[in-house]
């Protein structure tokens, strides 16, 4: 159930909280091989409200009133004060191999048993706090991570093309081309190929208006861009693209 708390909501001070940027997740799971994904059953629910605090956030049905004795949905401060508690709650783990995003938890680590004791901690931390997972909707000892919407494997197969001395061939006709495209918030970039070799490298920094952009929207913008400039090549070719942003497949 959610309530329109758009009346409360104006008259309520917000709180800010400095949220995890995508690219300083990338830079946490360098080195990492496997991973595990938990996802809290009903977050906001877990989280009790003040006493104090019930009665600002009564509702109505045709039945009568009824007031939340939990952290409901459309609350403005509601994702920051979960935020805020699951980083208290893992504040000795973070930056080492977890990472939080309200109510999603990333466990990385650098081989299988590592990820055995990272994994014992985080369930153990969880069961202490009484914080429920979805069980469902949990995945355990992955070998490619995908997560806020990113795949953080095929980000590395890009950043490892980009990275790698330059050697490049001749486009051939006929054969199936290849793109990888990634987008951050300084700039765009994406490799072309075929069959596994680099035939073109292309990259630009962000226009003014796009430094507003959300992520998916920049993710798509690189791709358009690598569209644009390999057209030429592009042109009545059977052509593959590879992004690392889940909500554009």
């Amino acid at each position: 159930m959610c309530i329109d708390y758009r009346q409360r909501n104006k008259v309520t001070i917000k709180n800010k909280y400095p949220l995890l940027r995508i690219d300083d997740l990338f830079d946490q799971l360098k080195g990492a091989t496997v991973s595990s994904k938990i996802d809290l059953r009903s977050s906001y629910y877990q989280l009790r409200v003040k006493d104090s605090n019930v009665l600002k956030i009564v509702f109505r049905l045709r039945y009568g009133h009824y007031e939340f004795l939990v952290m409901p949905f459309g609350l403005t401060n509601a994702p920051i004060i979960f935020m805020d508690l699951m980083n208290l709650i893992f504040r000795p783990y973070l930056d080492i191999f977890v990472v939080v995003f309200i109510d999603d938890i990333l466990i990385y680590s650098r081989d299988e048993s590592e990820h055995a004791e990272h994994l014992r901690i985080v369930l153990r931390t969880l069961r202490v706090k009484q914080l429920y997972d979805k069980f469902r909707k949990c995945e355990f000892w992955l070998r490619e991570v995908k997560f806020l919407g990113h795949n953080v494997s095929s980000f590395e197969q890009s950043e490892a093309l980009l990275t790698e001395a330059p050697v490049l061939v001749q486009p051939e006709s006929g054969k199936e081309f290849v793109i990888y495209s990634d987008a951050s918030l300084n700039g765009l970039g994406c490799v072309l190929m075929q069959e596994g070799k680099v035939i073109a490298y292309a990259s630009r920094q962000l226009k003014p208006h796009e430094k507003s952009y959300p992520m998916h929207n920049l993710e798509l913008a690189a791709i358009v861009f690598a569209l644009k400039i390999w057209c030429h090549h592009l042109y009545d070719e059977k052509c593959h693209i590879f992004t690392d942003n889940k909500s554009l497949k």
